[in-house]
């Protein structure tokens, strides 16, 4: 086994996966009850609902590469995707499978690579005040609103003049495949998956928020602490998206950033450019991690 690898001791790394999970299940468990109860929650559902990881995929830990698990329970592991057995000094021990997951996730990871690097490389825009998620709920009184529940802090008319005497230049795909028609064409630009490529920048929430998914789809190449790490950011990110947004959150104990004056564009984008910062050593990190990956032609 090369040296390279570090073996960690049965109560070494069920410490750090029994820290992991109490960690996830601070905003795992919450969802799940309300599941249960039928309720919903505009904001703290969001990453259970959008994204395709669940609660216990979320609690599961994964060490990253280069680490062995020995001990008995360690030997779960071998029933689980990606992991193979090794032997150690310390006896039999599991570890993360490169070579397999980097030949079953190949495209993953190519797309991975693609979208991370190219972001990184673009100057980030902080012109947006989240008006994506205003254009989502424009003409109401024709198309309805996505959050039914929820009451829209100007009204119709109030939230469609925000979006009316406001240029609109959302450069994120999965943010403007939700806009209302009549609201697409007033986008300065129109994203598709294929430009998606071309178009992320570093300044966009919900490409930061993506740096969750990317951190899921990368594991267990990549630890469960930079997924966790990832998961808290777009779980701030999404808060504040949403009280930019045009709905009153009031009953749900927050205060609107209210983008349609001088004060709430500064407000948003001072957090905006918060969030870059934090996600821009994400996204390093998560370049690392695909990039060591060695996946065949």
């Amino acid at each position: 086994m090369p040296q390279t690898f570090t073996v960690l001791s049965a109560a070494e790394w069920t410490k750090q996966a029994a820290a992991h999970e109490n960690r996830a299940r601070v905003f795992g468990e919450p969802f799940v009850a309300r599941r249960m109860k039928a309720q919903k929650h505009p904001i703290e559902d969001f990453l259970f609902t959008y994204y395709t990881q669940k609660p216990g995929q979320l609690y599961r830990w994964h060490p990253g590469r280069d680490v062995v698990l020995t001990g008995e329970r360690a030997a779960e592991r071998s029933s689980w995707k990606f992991y193979r057995s090794v032997d150690t000094e310390q006896g039999p021990g599991f570890t993360f499978d490169a070579e397999a997951f980097a030949t079953a996730r190949a495209g993953n990871i190519r797309y991975a690579q693609l979208i991370l690097s190219q972001t990184i490389t673009r100057p980030a825009n902080f012109a947006c005040f989240g008006l994506h998620e205003w254009a989502m709920a424009y003409k109401s009184e024709v198309n309805g609103i996505r959050h039914e529940y929820l009451p829209l802090r100007l009204g119709a008319s109030g939230t469609d003049d925000v979006v009316e005497s406001h240029k609109i230049r959302c450069t994120h795909f999965d943010a403007f495949r939700f806009y209302t028609p009549q609201a697409a064409p007033l986008n300065e630009l129109q994203p598709t998956r294929d430009s998606q490529r071309d178009l992320e920048q570093p300044g966009c929430l919900h490409a930061n928020m993506d740096l969750y998914k990317w951190a899921y789809k990368l594991a267990p190449a990549a630890s469960s602490e930079l997924v966790m790490d990832c998961f808290e950011l777009a779980w701030d990110i999404r808060t504040m998206d949403m009280q930019a947004s045009p709905y009153d959150l009031g009953d749900w104990g927050h205060e609107p950033i209210r983008i349609e004056t001088p004060d709430g564009k500064a407000e948003y984008v001072r957090r905006q450019k918060q969030f870059a910062q934090r996600a821009e050593t994400l996204r390093l990190r998560l370049l690392e991690v695909a990039n060591s990956l060695n996946v065949p032609e």
